[in-house]
């Protein structure tokens, strides 16, 4: 789950992180009111959406008057903000953030991030703040500086120290440095984040350290524990179908291509799409109904694959083994009596109770491709969306073709 830049830095600001002051606002008369209230300009107003590079594509602007602020506010807000994290199609703007100015005198890059190498947590910190992180291991991956965690000691002192004085920082600013850099950490830990990115830290002219954006990722499995940052959760930020599929416990993404596919178990998802690719088709979607699907969980996943226009053709590809077959074939089944079935639908079932899964496709009277492993489910499925013919020799209404 992510959550907004001021979401963020009210999360920071509690655990002792220095971060600007500033104030989120719906409207432009607001947004002048606040920036009053925050003392003498100039002021940034940012817009709040989940993507970065926001300032190149006009979403951060200096505002030097309140008056200023509200008509910067005033256009920004219900603006589509296309950024290269966004793609073409942009995000609706709903909210600004409105911040006092600082005299930037540099901007530095610090991250905390799960390692799967190291299996530790690793702080990661650059001289070459304001830049794309990425951008700056491929150009200059000497100016990248790491540290991983003992999970048993915590972030050291000695670290902190170390990696102040690799980002050229000396004298008071060490130890305010050390302080951040401990308090991040706190934090990460604290908040079970996946992801803690501060870019960039400024250090200002007056000698202080500030974070002056903030990105947070947060691990999905640990929110039941933190029901305060749950409740952050901006639904106008994430695709509708992938909120409608969180209602019911079923892990979905959408893609841009044209073949749904509904599997059971993330490793299998990933396999169905791979192969799908591979035969010269693209998915539509990642669904994965889980190991221990109901009826119920089955048919919304089916309902929610047809709710994408995309959708040109579907393949079920399932491997039973806590999921049983018959309960994916009796999901499919009362999905296509719900929902207008008018796509090509290839199945392929293997495990626990095939053949009565087989049998009630085969009883249902539906028009049901059926595959023989994955491969021949692959290529049936691209044939069929691309009209090609020869892809439906035989149906689940023909039991010795079932497989």
């Amino acid at each position: 789950m992510n959550i907004h830049e001021y979401q963020a830095k009210a999360i920071l600001r509690k655990f002792g992180v220095p971060v600007p002051d500033g104030h989120v606002c719906y409207n432009g008369a607001s947004a002048r009111e606040w920036a009053k209230r925050l003392g003498d300009g100039p002021w940034v107003v940012k817009a709040q959406i989940h993507a970065g590079g926001r300032g190149k594509g006009g979403g951060v602007k200096l505002a030097r008057t309140s008056d200023e602020v509200r008509s910067t506010a005033r256009d920004m807000l219900g603006m589509t903000l296309r950024t290269h994290q966004t793609g073409p199609e942009g995000k609706v703007v709903h909210r600004v953030l409105i911040e006092n100015g600082c005299n930037i005198a540099r901007e530095l890059y610090v991250s905390l991030l799960v390692d799967r190498a190291t299996s530790k947590v690793t702080v990661m910190a650059s001289t070459e703040g304001g830049m794309d992180i990425e951008e700056v291991a491929a150009i200059s991956p000497e100016k990248i500086f790491t540290e991983a965690v003992d999970p048993l000691v915590g972030l050291t002192p000695f670290q902190c120290r170390k990696l102040a004085f690799s980002l050229g920082l000396n004298g008071k600013l060490t130890n305010k440095a050390a302080k951040v850099l401990s308090n991040l950490y706190t934090t990460f830990i604290a908040c079970d984040c996946s992801l803690l990115e501060i870019n960039p830290l400024v250090v200002t002219a007056e000698g202080d350290l500030l974070a002056l954006d903030a990105k947070f990722g947060f691990d999905d499995n640990a929110l039941f524990r933190h029901l305060q940052i749950a409740d952050m959760r901006d639904f106008d930020e994430e695709d509708p179908n992938e909120v409608e599929a969180s209602q019911h416990d079923l892990s979905y993404v959408s893609l841009s291509g044209n073949i749904g596919c509904l599997v059971n178990g993330a490793g299998l998802a990933m396999a169905t799409m791979d192969i799908i690719k591979f035969s010269g088709g693209a998915p539509a979607n990642f669904l994965d109904v889980g190991g221990g699907a109901t009826t119920e969980r089955v048919t919304e996943a089916f309902k929610l694959i047809l709710s994408d226009k995309n959708v040109k053709g579907i393949l079920v590809n399932i491997f039973g083994g806590i999921m049983k077959c018959d309960v994916i074939a009796t999901g499919v089944i009362e999905a296509a009596k719900q929902v207008s079935l008018n796509v090509p639908l290839v199945v392929r079932l293997e495990g626990t109770n095939v053949e009565l899964g087989k049998k009630l496709l085969a009883e249902s009277g539906l028009n049901i491709i059926a595959a023989d492993g994955m491969a021949d489910a692959a290529k049936k499925i691209v044939r069929a969306v691309s009209g090609e013919k020869g892809h439906a020799s035989c149906t689940c209404s023909q039991p010795a073709a079932t497989a």
